[in-house]
């Protein structure tokens, strides 16, 4: 069978065109087929993480933060900026023209690289083809290996149904053309907590509602608490142990507006709002990837099964990124990609993951990597523990932002690093250095031996690791028995 390509990957997200851009540079020729298409109608590769996700999500934080900032916090600075106003016009300008750079980046990279990018829908085939479909034109070409990496969409609710923006999921939420009075997010995980401090941030009351009675389960308890406390400081309403059963479109004084029925510890509860967000997860796009005699396996969630190395059923057919098992992160999907292009290859790679950095990009913001203290406790793990508030680093005084703290996990024979868990400003920057020290099998004391600069916040990571055996500087700490 003669083939049009070595490699042809399916998806141009943070997945696919990191795994296609490696292939070539390994001498393969490769393929890269892609349908994103932006308002323009024009192809506008990077998935949902440049076009509708990670970006605009971050480029929104970052305004409203600063928006918030001259609001309320550049008086202690000796700033006085008079009246702040609001252009949310050129706010999402700004959002749209870092996404379309950045997209636009993404597509040069392919052709420097010599990577063929192909718009269309892809259909994995028998005997690895791949049908690709673009207006009325179908077209099938052949590869020696296929990597599919077509990525997720939101998870719709029966119960609430997008409707006319006033519905929407979180991609119609970075695209609000006014700040509603009065925001609802059904779901509060990662996403949910994002698009609701960027509208609190610019002036909607925000109430969020969990059908879970434990707040971000996954992360460190401690942690979690300090974040429950920020957030509804900061006005953020979090309603946990609330189901939602039902949403209607009223007209009220000729406003429309979503009547929420939702159901809590008291009974059934009504709340009007302008706009409803709906945040409660993401699932794999696997229902129309392949067809039925690529006899690819899924499991019962939709993901494409695959072993440790991103193999599926099918030698020969990868999949990595969202589609498959594990965290639904853009880094988790870069990295699988640049695993698999190696392997392809003939050369050997790996992926950790157990240490697969978590960031929830509010503020404050929360970032962890390795076990949390539940799970050592479940497993009946020994360890130590060292924790270092930023309310004692001067740096963290001197920037006005005391909020929060570092936590290390240590085992207790070995003082192996076990996890580090985060909560404070630029927790996503710090926990690399926690990543990189857990990588390589660092114990607690070796960061305490470590220089760090002064004045930083990565000082507390080294304040952290001095704690766990009592020997923190800046902090009194009770004496262990």
């Amino acid at each position: 069978m003669s083939v049009d390509f070595g490699v042809i990957v399916i998806g141009a997200g943070p997945a696919g065109y990191v795994a296609a851009i490696r292939c070539a540079q390994l001498g393969i020729k490769t393929a890269c087929i892609d349908n994103w298409v932006n308002e323009k109608g024009e192809p506008s590769l990077g998935g949902t993480c440049l076009n509708v996700g990670c970006i605009p999500s971050k480029a929104l934080l970052q305004s409203s933060e600063l928006f918030e900032q001259a609001n309320k916090n550049f008086s202690q600075h000796g700033i006085k900026v008079g009246s702040v106003e609001l252009d949310l016009g050129t706010m999402m300008e700004r959002k749209n023209k870092i996404v379309s750079e950045l997209t636009d980046g993404i597509a040069a990279l392919l052709k420097a690289n010599k990577v063929e990018t192909i718009t269309g829908t892809a259909r994995l085939l028998a005997d690895k083809k791949v049908e690709v479909a673009h207006n009325k034109d179908k077209k099938i070409y052949a590869a020696d290996t296929i990597i599919i990496a077509s990525g997720s969409s939101s998870i719709e609710l029966a119960n609430a149904p997008l409707t006319d923006k006033l519905i929407v999921d979180s991609t119609g939420a970075l695209a609000f053309d006014s700040v509603p009075d009065k925001v609802g997010v059904i779901g509060a995980g990662v996403i949910g907590l994002e698009l609701g401090s960027v509208w609190r941030r610019l002036g909607a009351e925000v109430i969020i509602l969990e059908a879970q009675d434990v707040f971000l389960p996954t992360a460190d308890k401690q942690i979690v608490r300090d974040a429950l406390r920020s957030y509804k400081k900061q006005g953020l309403d979090i309603k946990l142990n609330s189901r939602l059963l039902s949403t209607e479109i009223k007209t009220i004084k000729k406003r429309r507006q979503v009547e929420v029925v939702y159901q809590n510890e008291k009974g059934n509860q009504k709340e009007l709002f302008d706009k409803l967000i709906v945040a409660v997860g993401r699932k794999p796009n696997t229902d129309y990837i392949f067809d039925e005699e690529a006899e690819l396996i899924l499991d019962e969630r939709g993901f494409i099964h695959v072993n440790e190395q991103c193999e599926t059923s099918q030698p020969g057919v990868y999949a990595i990124g969202d589609v498959v098992r594990g965290p639904m992160l853009a880094h988790k999907g870069s990295e699988e990609g640049m695993m698999v292009a190696e392997l392809i290859a003939g050369k050997h790679a790996l992926i950790n993951y157990d240490l697969i950095p978590a960031v929830i990009y509010t503020h404050p913001e929360l970032a962890w990597a390795g076990k949390t203290e539940q799970q050592l406790q479940a497993a009946g793990e020994s360890y130590k523990t060292g924790v270092f508030p930023f309310v004692a680093s001067g740096r963290a005084k001197a920037q006005g932002d005391t909020s929060g703290m570092v936590k290390i996990l240590s085992q207790s024979e070995t003082d192996r690093i076990l996890g580090v868990h985060i909560i404070g400003g630029q927790a996503s920057e710090l926990i690399a250095q926690a990543v990189i020290a857990m990588e390589l099998g660092a114990s607690a004391e070796d960061i305490a031996l470590t220089v760090f600069a002064h004045p930083s916040l990565s000082e507390a990571l080294h304040e952290a690791a001095l704690a766990v055996d009592n020997r923190a500087i800046h902090i009194v700490q009770k004496k262990r028995r």
